[in-house]
């Protein structure tokens, strides 16, 4: 039998559960669950220590039928845990809401949106979203448990971190935004953030809290320019930016920025304001990833320029148009090797409710410390000139900046 040792102060607090015949100290009812499994069935638990675990941990640990196991991400409006389903012992990620916002009507009818978009998504390159539940006041989504990392995560330690199977995962990542297309969706907040990668390269999409059915027919011919824009400044298209109609070509060019911050490190435009970097997508002439990364291949960095063209007839017309051409073509003249270290080997995570408390306050800190470039923003549309459009008249036409 397996030795198991304990603090001194646990073994006053319990008197034994009988292991094999012979009595041994437990712990507190918080590790029971774990003490159980390193001893193996032959442990007998005293029903009084069950239902005083029980009672503990649905008050504290459980939401439903789903014990909280480990916190992956906090943000703003919302936790990200790993949990497992009772008795079922099968692991799910929930996507729970902040307890500060739970009576917030908007952010949990942006919950119950973004379960409406995902719930019909049928590919293995997209995050499944399994369910939308309320337990004891709290909103959630079960979603698939999949990797923690995400793209930009991994891209802040230099884009080496990646690009030994940058291959896999700029395919993936596309075929995941076909099928949203083809489903008649359009993302609209496309970035490294809401990439998951996998060490073996596996890439799955998440986050559809802002997207949009694709507009056509009347619905496109009457569109009305947008007073408000949602997206995140680094990666919105000229014609979202504008409050224009957007359609998968709007996806292709934050596509485009994420493929050179991929192969760079850094997106393709910086500014001293928000409205200074919302204006260079508009108006600056487009950066070649060859200028900051000269092992980029010509035709993959003409590519990517191509992707983020001022004028959406000058891109791809489509995602499978851009994974027809980017299938013929390599991302670099000589293929990377992987680094010594694997940022997967590094990846921080919160351990426990109780480590939760300790970094949510870190947390909050570095959200509003972030650059205004990568924090999702509202924004008053802009025309091509980089003044606000008040939505009283549609914004000017966009000139040719392309290069």
């Amino acid at each position: 039998m397996k030795k198991f040792f304990i603090s001194p102060e646990e073994n006053s607090l319990f008197t034994g559960i009988a292991v094999q015949g012979r009595a041994v100290p437990t712990f507190p009812p918080q590790s029971l669950i774990n003490y159980h499994l390193t001893l193996g069935p032959q442990v007998s638990v005293p029903s009084t220590i069950r239902r005083a675990h029980k009672h503990m941990t649905k008050t504290r640990d459980f939401l439903g039928p789903y014990r909280l196991a480990r916190l992956i991400r906090a943000g703003n409006s919302c936790e990200v845990w790993e949990a497992v389903e009772e008795p079922s012992m099968k692991r799910f990620a929930l996507k729970v809401l902040r307890q500060k916002v739970r009576d917030n009507k908007a952010e949990i009818a942006s919950l119950k949106y973004e379960y409406t978009v995902g719930k019909d998504m049928s590919s293995p390159r997209i995050i499944k979203l399994l369910e939308y539940r309320v337990e004891s006041g709290t909103p959630f989504l079960v979603m698939e448990l999949f990797s923690e990392l995400n793209m930009k995560q991994a891209l802040r330690r230099g884009p080496d971190s990646l690009a030994f199977m940058l291959d896999t995962i700029v395919e993936q990542a596309a075929e995941s935004l076909y099928h949203m297309h083809e489903k008649g969706w359009i993302h609209r907040d496309v970035k490294p953030d809401n990439f998951l990668v996998s060490r073996t390269g596996e890439t799955k999409l998440i986050d559809f809290t802002i997207a949009e059915r694709k507009k056509s027919g009347l619905g496109k011919l009457f569109h009305r320019a947008k007073s408000t824009v949602q997206g995140t400044r680094s990666y919105m298209s000229p014609e979202q930016i504008q409050g224009k109609n957007c359609d998968e070509r709007s996806d292709i060019y934050s596509f485009g920025c994420v493929l050179f911050e991929a192969v760079t490190g850094k997106p393709p435009y910086t500014g001293q304001t928000p409205n200074d970097l919302l204006t260079k997508h508009i108006n600056a002439s487009i950066p070649s990833p060859v200028a900051y990364n000269d092992n980029v291949s010509p035709e993959f960095a003409g590519l990517v320029r191509r992707m983020m063209a001022k004028k959406v007839d000058q891109r791809p017309k489509s995602m499978w148009e851009f994974l027809k051409e980017y299938r013929t073509i390599e991302v670099f003249k000589k293929k990377p090797k992987p680094p010594e270290v694997s940022v997967f080997d590094d990846v921080p995570s919160i351990k426990s409710a109780d480590d939760m408390f300790k970094r949510n306050k870190k947390k909050e800190t570095e959200e509003s410390a972030k650059p205004a470039e990568e924090t999702p923003v509202e924004e008053k549309a802009k025309n091509s000139d980089g003044k606000p459009n008040d939505g009283s008249s549609p914004p000017s036409s966009t000139p040719n900046a392309n290069k």
